[in-house]
């Protein structure tokens, strides 16, 4: 690929990043926000998806898909010590996201 400023920039804001989420502190309140973004989404997505009642079926296969590939994403590697800080924050937002969806279960259950 051509090294262009762009990419340049591009490259060292990632390499930042990264850098950032080195230090423990910061990656787990990353952690953390990550986890709630995950609950908020998935009360969002089903109370506004709940209104119409059309997209019902369609909306249960999104989060089915989302939930399973990014469980292939997580889950696929055999060394856990190559896990890098985005496969981490992705498995926060999942668990905030299932966890918002038995929630929102259980809620309609009772």
């Amino acid at each position: 690929m051509q090294e262009t400023r762009l990419n340049r920039l591009i490259g060292r804001l990632l390499d930042r990043f990264i850098n950032f989420l080195n230090n423990p502190w910061r990656q787990l309140s990353l952690i953390i926000i990550f986890l709630l973004l995950g609950y908020f989404l998935a009360n969002v997505i089903t109370t506004s998806a709940g209104q119409a009642g059309k997209w019902d079926v369609t909306i249960a296969l999104l989060f089915l898909l989302f939930t399973e590939i990014s469980s292939f994403i997580i889950y696929r590697r055999n060394n856990l010590s190559d896990k890098s800080p985005w496969i981490d924050l992705l498995n926060s937002l999942k668990i905030g996201f299932i966890y918002a969806l038995y929630l929102e279960a259980l809620k309609m259950g009772s």
